[in-house]
């Protein structure tokens, strides 16, 4: 499956990332409508993001999670109900609630934070070992 990674030491804390996010998705410059989310830590800068473990999947009553065939973990906005079920079950944090379109959105790994990231901290990878190490993947 391709996820998206992140390299703490490269990070600047620019938020480019956030900008473009929302940018893409919800037309505006609001990072709180980002998928990514940029943190200053003790010694620079973390991020969080859906890793697509796909936990949430099972306490949507409405079936509206699903894994695609690429591993992702997508939204069907046509049967989600804004119950945020998942927003509260999610044990990373990275499921978020848009109160003016009453639905859930997460990051799906589609890469434009990527290509907005001016010192290549975030990347897409292809992998079958889902975890946390994710947020914070070890220059190579």
């Amino acid at each position: 499956m391709k996820v998206l990674t992140f390299n703490p030491q490269r990070c600047d804390g620019t938020r480019a990332c956030e900008v473009t996010c929302a940018e893409t998705w919800f037309k505006v410059t609001d990072v709180a409508k980002s998928s990514i989310r940029i943190q200053p830590k003790e010694a620079g800068f973390g991020a969080q993001f859906c890793i697509q473990c796909g936990q949430c999947i099972d306490v949507c009553p409405t079936n509206a999670l699903f894994q695609d065939k690429q591993g992702i973990v997508r939204v069907r906005k046509q049967l989600c109900v804004g119950c945020l079920s998942c927003v509260g079950f999610c044990p990373y944090g990275v499921m978020y609630f848009d109160t003016a379109q009453t639905l859930v959105f997460k990051c799906i790994a589609c890469g434009q934070c990527v290509k907005a990231c001016p010192t290549q901290a975030l990347e897409i990878i292809e992998t079958d070992n889902v975890s946390t190490d994710l947020w914070e993947r070890k220059s190579r």
